[in-house]
């Protein structure tokens, strides 16, 4: 005779159980915080210990080259106006070279320049430039900080989505060993500030989803009723969703792209509201969460990254008068009838056309006014801003510019700095007779890593649908919100360091799927023998393959065979 089944305990009538036989814990459980898992002492000493490694790997050779590299000829001078007059001014012709010679005084005209990305990545870099001086030191340290600090965010993150500080920290030393986090961690330019940015406010969201499912769970009592919404009113506060909305205001203020995954993670954040409503029990969960979920996070996200965003400008609204008199009349003339063609049979019997701001023609408001007057010249500016971006680069080509499709394969690097033509004997080189050396700094990703990071997408994407487990949400959302906007920009000069804002995303993938290989288990199985096995191979492998690409990412010198070793295929020439 068959025993009967254990009876269930009231509180697990009617649920269901896992592959185990283990019973399904009731949503308010499921949606209470995690106990911590590891020592916090240990997970916060472990991350700083990787942000230290990354730190000092990004110091070594900053100075070089000596020179302004790429655009940071723009960046950093535009940096050293801001912190010194408060808005970026017009500079003389030869103010590249006076200020690789040390002289930076007297470079500075008085009329303000048009400058066509937003300013906080150039306050940072102003601030470096301010400790340390004009030199190259100062204008790349605000990165190498940044860069750093963005590797403790990634430890920070994977840690809160996995529960383990081995994971956080191996995600965080996967990023510290990417060539093209190291190179844009050591440049001053502005795209590693705005993946940082973006980083922080995911983690940000990843924080207020936990924060916000729990709080859900103490504000519930007893069943919601066919008719419910779910509790409401103690929920409209979200302290982490509106530090998220900062983050994103400051990763805007560097570039506008971060505007894709502001958008694309607030549909997400909607979504895990309206899941978590569904799990206890509100019917019509999404159409409620909607109006009880998406309006506060709305205000949170957008409402607060918008005040902030404006706010990054208030040095360029102290100042909006001296732009009204000079570049009201645009830079970018219009054209009339123009088809956007560039060639000269689509401007051909086409009449130019200019148009002076409204606001520099009516007379000079005081109080208020002058705020909302300055304003609207802000907007007149990001119209000017926005034209040059969607059409007149358009007309334009770069020897690096490449098309986003082959991002992910590092299909086309950019040469940022070269010295090419040493003669052996000259500057240590020692290539054999009828060679010669040179250096070069090449702006590309750890191929290993980049190309192992695809197959961890795809493995993301069928997880995230297959077994809805939320987090690999986050890295799929991430890295298609940073690509797929540009397939539509691929007719003008774009480049693949653009490229830096899916990395962190592409690593979280990695993380996520090395965790799921590895198990959840901590006892001793072929499983976790095989998981640990194949993702410490990976990470070797991305180790060994940044060590050989090591001298091409910081100026080192290499004879002409050694760089040909290093450039695997045509396109990276």
């Amino acid at each position: 005779m068959t025993a009967p089944a254990p009876e269930r305990p009231a509180s697990r009538v009617g649920l269901s159980r896992t592959a185990g036989g283990d019973d399904v814990p009731l949503a308010r459980d499921r949606a209470r915080r995690r106990g911590r898992l590891e020592d916090p002492v240990i997970g916060w000493t472990a991350s700083i210990a990787v942000m230290l490694l990354a730190f000092a790997l990004r110091l070594v050779r900053l100075d070089q080259p000596r020179e302004l590299a790429f655009d940071e000829t723009y960046y950093a001078k535009d940096a050293w106006s801001l912190v010194h007059h408060g808005y970026v001014r017009e500079y003389v012709e030869d103010a590249d070279k006076l200020i690789e010679r040390g002289d930076p005084s007297g470079l500075w005209q008085a009329d303000p320049s048009m400058i066509v990305h937003p300013e906080v990545g150039k306050w940072l870099i102003g601030s470096g430039e301010l400790a340390f001086g004009m030199d190259p030191t100062g204008w790349r340290i605000p990165s190498v900080v940044v860069g750093s600090l963005m590797v403790l965010v990634m430890v920070r993150l994977v840690r809160r989505l996995t529960g383990s500080t081995l994971l956080g920290c191996v995600a965080g030393l996967l990023l510290a060993l990417d060539g093209l986090h190291l190179v844009l961690s050591r440049l001053a330019l502005l795209d590693i500030f705005v993946a940082f940015f973006t980083l922080c406010a995911v983690h940000c969201l990843v924080a207020d989803r936990a924060h916000h499912r729990d709080r859900m769970a103490r504000l519930v009592d007893g069943p919601v009723g066919r008719a419910g919404w779910g509790p409401v009113r103690g929920l409209l506060w979200r302290p982490w969703l509106a530090a998220a909305g900062v983050c994103f205001g400051l990763a805007v203020g560097s570039k506008w792209t971060a505007l894709y995954p502001l958008a694309a993670f607030g549909l997400l954040v909607w979504l895990w509201d309206a899941g978590a409503r569904r799990s206890f029990g509100v019917r019509w969960a999404a159409l409620r969460s909607a109006v009880v979920d998406g309006v506060p996070a709305f205000l949170h996200l957008v409402v607060v990254a918008g005040i902030v965003y404006v706010a990054t400008w208030g040095g360029w609204l102290a100042h909006a008068d001296e732009y009204e008199q000079v570049l009201s009349d645009t830079q970018y003339t219009r054209y009339d009838g123009w088809d956007g063609g560039c060639n000269k049979e689509s401007m051909a019997g086409v009449q130019s056309s200019e148009r002076r701001w409204p606001t520099a023609t009516e007379p000079d408001a005081s109080g208020l006014g002058e705020v909302v007057q300055s304003l609207r010249s802000l907007w007149y500016y990001h119209q000017d801003v926005y034209t040059f971006h969607a059409h007149f680069l358009s007309c334009s080509d770069h020897t690096y510019e490449s098309q986003p499709s082959g991002w992910p394969l590092l299909a086309k690097p950019v040469g940022v700095n070269a010295d090419i033509d040493i003669q052996p004997g000259s500057q240590g080189c020692e290539a054999p007779e009828g060679s010669d050396c040179l250096r070069r700094v090449l702006l590309i990703g750890t191929p290993v890593l980049w190309w192992g990071s695809i197959l961890a997408l795809i493995a993301s994407a069928v997880i995230w649908v297959g077994q809805r487990d939320w987090r690999f949400g986050v890295p799929v959302v991430g890295t298609l919100s940073a690509w797929l906007p540009w397939l539509a920009y691929d007719d003008r000069p774009i480049f693949l360091f653009y490229a830096i804002m899916m990395l962190p995303f592409m690593v979280v993938a990695v993380a996520l799927v090395g965790g799921k290989l590895i198990g959840r288990s901590r006892s001793p199985s072929p499983r976790r023998t095989a998981g640990v096995v194949a993702l410490g191979s990976f990470v070797v492998l991305v180790l060994l393959n940044f060590a050989w690409f090591w001298p091409i990412w910081t100026n080192q010198l290499l004879t002409h065979s050694e760089w040909l070793e290093r450039t695997w295929f045509s396109s990276w020439i």
